[in-house]
């Protein structure tokens, strides 16, 4: 089978108020519920992975948001909130004067399965980081790895759970991750420093961190790579390319820089004089895109992959389905760039000539009929080419 879904749905929809619990349970798939919105004022709401949902035409009161709020654990620093001993988080929404008057309750599963289509790349000692949407299960997956290390491999893992949404709220953590540890964090501000602390004073030989998101989690996390413990984080972004053109979180595929060319290298390149490279190793060895929730694209070798997609030469990544089975199906593809090349640049610009000894107009008169984008240059410096005749010589 491909996997095994843990939810304890009962007890997050014993936090609503009865009528929103009763509309729910009337859903026939109520088993793949995402979320539940309640907003003041507005009728409650149900998301679904396919699909979105008006529960009924009551308009939420402060006497509903009262009622879940009374039920659940404390909000921390970034308005979020968990239920003991499950996976499930409530994310809250304030006015100016702090009183709750939203709330996002998003059903958390113990999934079993999905870290298939990357255990070799988690087994392998490599830093991985997963990226894709928000929703679309890097947290799901990032508890599967943490079990399957602490518990198959027997390496000493910890969790940093900055939300407590890998490990879920209260002291003792759930068991979706298995035998790994897990370091809750005060406030949101403080994950870098936490990140820090775990490598110094517990002698972790895997570090697994979630949404790193912030420029001080991208230098911590360049820290404990280079202090030889294996990283595994999530971040948000589609695709590696979005991540390199994300100037917070570039550093984690080693930083872009801009390099100035001379003369001759930008033409030997047929390049601009102005291009970006890769500036440091980067911090990630293994990025995985995750498509969908049995989809992942995989760039087994971040430097190379950076570097073509800045050189705009063909990147080499492999997409892994897994079927109903639970087999793995592997193809290497060649996805289509988003980062303009710096040929087509080049392409784009004018060509520059030095005319000796030739018809400048019949010259323009020709480019403009073949549509190629001519310039004429005074000064032979700022030529691309020569141009003269035999009588012109």
């Amino acid at each position: 089978m491909r996997e095994v879904v843990t939810d304890d749905l009962d007890v997050l929809l014993n936090v609503l108020s009865p009528h929103v619990r009763e509309s729910l349970y009337q859903q026939a798939d109520l088993s793949e519920l995402l979320e539940v919105i309640l907003d003041l004022g507005r009728p409650p709401e149900a998301r679904f992975p396919h699909r979105e949902l008006i529960l009924n035409r009551k308009e939420v009161d402060h006497s509903d948001i009262d009622y879940a709020v009374s039920r659940i654990g404390e909000f921390n620093g970034d308005n979020r909130a968990g239920m003991e001993r499950t996976l499930h988080r409530i994310s809250a929404v304030r006015n100016r004067n702090g009183r709750i008057i939203g709330l996002t309750c998003r059903v958390g599963r113990e999934v079993l399965g999905t870290v298939r289509m990357i255990q070799d790349l988690v087994e392998s000692g490599n830093n991985v980081l997963l990226l894709g949407a928000p929703g679309i299960g890097k947290t799901t997956m990032l508890r599967e790895v943490a079990r399957v290390l602490a518990d198959d491999l027997k390496k000493r893992v910890i969790v940093i759970d900055t939300s407590n949404e890998i490990a879920g709220d209260g002291d003792i953590p759930h068991p979706a991750i298995g035998h790994a540890r897990r370091m809750q964090v005060a406030s949101p501000t403080k994950q870098h420093a936490v990140m820090i602390e775990a490598v110094e004073n517990h002698m972790p030989e895997v570090i697994i961190i979630d949404e790193i998101g912030t420029e001080l989690e991208a230098q911590a996390a360049r820290t404990i790579a280079e202090r030889g413990v294996q990283l595994i984080g999530t971040a948000h972004g589609n695709t590696l390319e979005n991540l390199i053109m994300n100037p917070t979180l570039c550093d984690l595929i080693g930083g872009i820089q801009t390099v100035i060319l001379g003369d001759e290298e930008a033409r030997r390149r047929h390049t601009q004089k102005s291009i970006l490279e890769r500036k440091a190793p980067p911090t990630f060895d293994v990025v995985v895109e995750i498509v969908g929730y049995y989809e992942v694209t995989v760039h087994p070798s971040v430097s190379d992959a950076v570097d073509s997609i800045l050189h705009q030469r063909p990147i080499k990544a492999e997409s892994r389905r897994m079927d109903e089975q639970g087999n793995v199906h592997r193809e290497e593809i060649t996805p289509a760039p988003m980062i303009e090349s710096d040929q087509e640049q080049y392409d784009r610009q004018p060509l520059r000539l030095y005319l000796f000894g030739t018809n400048r107009s019949r010259l323009e008169q020709v480019a403009k009929e073949k549509q190629q984008n001519l310039r004429i240059v005074a000064d032979l410096k700022h030529a691309d080419f020569f141009l003269t005749t035999r009588q012109g010589r």
